[in-house]
């Protein structure tokens, strides 16, 4: 299957989806359409942007879609799985998760997975223990009605122990209906032309990206370029448009801002009009990552930039 042909199936089965899903949701009296189009700004939050809050209990992890909605008039979330790790295979616990979302009205997206072992480890044993890791994700994911999961290409194997780590897991998520994708995440994983040779190689409409704006450092993992410590990074111009062709979502990072709100390490309106032009219709997720201001802070400063940004657009 070619990119094309890939990006078009990819596109069409989250709308078809949606559609299915949720036609309308009525969100503060007014009916908003589910179903994205190219010229709307569609804004999500990413668990991670409250990890400090979820980490000391000040905010329950099971409370996250009312939160996105009451506190940042989000109606999209993404969920990150160690706030959930004793739930992985909680089926009732998911699916009320699942109704307390539909009741505020805010579309689960996805789940981004971390520690489950690395899909490109050299040995396929260790691979296949990987991807088994994996499926309880899958599944959750399911249960709460996301399109996909978030992994990490991580391991030494090199690209064919990728293809066939993230060709696993994509077969899997196939037999559930849930898309895997790959986030450029620090070392070799923010190579965004070699993730993107591999997603070639694999071939599967079930494996796609999740372009992060920020995670470009290439001799660091987790890839984050703030507080000076990366010395190797990839362009995030150049990464966002290699990774975009096969992206179903967009990570928008954000670090600091300055006091016109605009962001002081990333460029922003360079990195939006790439994803506007593109064929991209997903939603864009609020990753808020700083330390300066507080997360609920740096959540509304990066909707307002993004808001702001867009409109200029054309």
């Amino acid at each position: 299957m070619t990119i094309h042909s890939r990006r078009t199936f990819l596109k069409h089965s989250l709308l078809g989806g949606i559609a299915l899903a949720t036609p309308t949701l009525s969100v503060l009296g007014s009916p908003l359409t589910a179903i994205p189009t190219g010229a709307t700004l569609k804004i999500s939050l990413a668990q991670w942007s409250l990890h400090r809050a979820l980490e000391k209990g000040e905010v329950r992890a099971e409370d996250f879609p009312v939160l996105a909605r009451k506190e940042f008039g989000l109606g999209a979330v993404e969920y990150v799985s160690q706030f959930y790790s004793d739930k992985a295979t909680a089926k009732a616990f998911w699916q009320d998760l699942r109704r307390r979302a539909q009741s505020e009205g805010v579309e689960n997206i996805l789940i981004m997975v971390d520690g489950e072992g690395d899909l490109g480890d050299p040995k396929q044993k260790k691979r296949v223990e990987a991807v088994a890791n994996h499926r309880k994700w899958l599944e959750a994911a399911h249960l709460l009605g996301c399109h996909s999961i978030r992994v990490n290409a991580f391991g030494s194997g090199g690209k064919a122990a990728l293809i066939d780590g993230l060709g696993r897991l994509a077969e899997a998520g196939a037999a559930t209906g849930i898309s895997v994708l790959v986030e450029n995440h620090g070392l070799h994983t923010s190579n965004a032309a070699f993730i993107a040779e591999i997603l070639e190689a694999v071939d599967s409409p079930y494996l796609g990206t999740l372009p992060d704006f920020g995670n470009w450092c290439l001799n660091k993992p987790w890839g984050s370029t703030q507080d000076g410590e990366c010395t190797e990074s990839y362009d995030p111009v150049r990464g966002l448009e290699e990774l975009l062709p096969f992206a179903r979502g967009v990570s928008a990072k954000s670090y600091d801002f300055d006091a016109d709100g605009n962001e002081t390490l990333l460029p922003y309106p360079t990195l939006l009009e790439k994803v506007k032009a593109s064929e991209f219709s997903g939603y864009i997720g609020i990753e808020y990552e700083g330390h300066r201001l507080s997360e609920y802070e740096g959540i509304r400063a990066t909707k307002s930039l993004l808001e702001k940004v867009w409109s200029t657009l054309p």
